[in-house]
């Protein structure tokens, strides 16, 4: 059975609470996910002072600041809240990712053991980044909101071109709004991007709710990153998009079960219908009284269950022959 990873994204989800952030790690151990997933930055790297936060952000912080950097230096997590944030995961037996937002956050990502990268749809378009990310991480996963197919294929090749190995990129679709309208979702992009790049592929998901996601998996997704939050109603930027505790364990709960219903695409006769068969199938019987002699025809032949006898598929190789014994109506016909 194929294993989708599923990544928790609690971002900043924590409100730049430490306690938070490990109520996080609880919530998404629970739900019994691979990966737990923070955001590592320095706001005064991230963004310059002029910066204004996107549209969804001044919804979700109705009366704050507009500026993009205020509202990111209340969520960063330094160095030490990193170290006790991945010794908390150890303790739950869940893996810490953390997506890097600049270049000192990459080192200090490497710096503290982490194997797989993460490039945010944001970072798409940022050449230095991308080969950073390529010399860091022998694995990565690419989101791509915002990007056009010739973008995802500038910011591959310049993965590649910096030493990323093709067989160690996942790419994933995503839409860049929170929440995404439906009719923005267009998940079928996922395959376009998986046939074009002969890359493993993948899902972010944006959207409320948990069918989206669901979906990707059984269109082949190989990863799944959706945001959570403790509770929707807490004050920040991406709480409102993100699913709740049980949510989560929901999602991942049906995403179990779609990867066990996909199966192996050999159709045949599963274990556990084999036993129905006799029941639920038909075989060839006697309409009526049939004597010795008589031949079998559809006047003195009908099919009914159960399936114990000859095959109804077999019905021109009965009918015409003649029968070696008496048979009562609705008896089983043996030849």
């Amino acid at each position: 059975m194929r294993k989708t990873i599923i990544i928790a994204e609690a971002g900043v989800n924590h409100n730049g609470d430490l306690e938070k952030a490990k109520q996080l790690i609880d919530a998404a151990a629970a739900a019994k996910v691979e990966y737990v997933k923070f955001q590592t930055f320095k706001a005064s790297k991230l963004v310059t002072k002029q910066a204004s936060k996107a549209e969804y952000q001044i919804k979700a912080e109705a009366g704050e600041s507009n500026s993009q950097l205020e509202m990111l230096r209340k969520l960063e997590l330094d160095e030490s809240a990193h170290h006790e944030l991945i010794a908390y995961c150890k303790s739950k037996n869940i893996e810490f990712l953390s997506t890097p937002f600049d270049l000192d956050s990459i080192e200090l990502l490497v710096s503290l053991g982490i194997t797989l990268g993460k490039i945010p749809s944001g970072e798409i378009t940022n050449l230095p980044y991308l080969r950073a990310m390529a010399r860091a991480f022998p694995q990565l996963i690419l989101s791509t909101g915002m990007a056009t197919l010739d973008e995802i294929g500038e910011a591959v090749s310049a993965l590649i071109e910096a030493g990323a190995k093709k067989e160690n990129l996942t790419i994933l679709h995503c839409n860049t709004e929170y929440p995404t309208p439906m009719k923005d979702v267009n998940l079928l992009a996922m395959l376009q991007i998986r046939e074009r790049f002969g890359v493993a592929t993948g899902y972010s998901d944006h959207t409320l709710g948990t069918e989206i996601p669901i979906a990707a998996v059984a269109l082949g997704a190989t990863v799944i990153e959706k945001h959570f939050t403790l509770d929707r109603n807490l004050p920040g930027p991406d709480h409102k998009a993100s699913l709740e505790p049980v949510e989560l364990a929901y999602m991942s709960s049906c995403i179990r079960n779609i990867e066990a219903a996909l199966g192996q695409a050999d159709k045949k006769p599963s274990p556990s219908e084999i036993k129905n068969m006799a029941a639920a199938r038909k075989s060839i019987v006697a309409a009526r009284n049939i004597k010795k002699g008589e031949k079998f025809d559809a006047n003195n032949l009908t099919v009914k269950r159960p399936g114990t006898g000859i095959s109804p598929m077999k019905w021109d190789e009965v009918v015409g022959k003649t029968a070696v014994m008496d048979f009562e109506a609705d008896e089983i016909i043996q030849l």
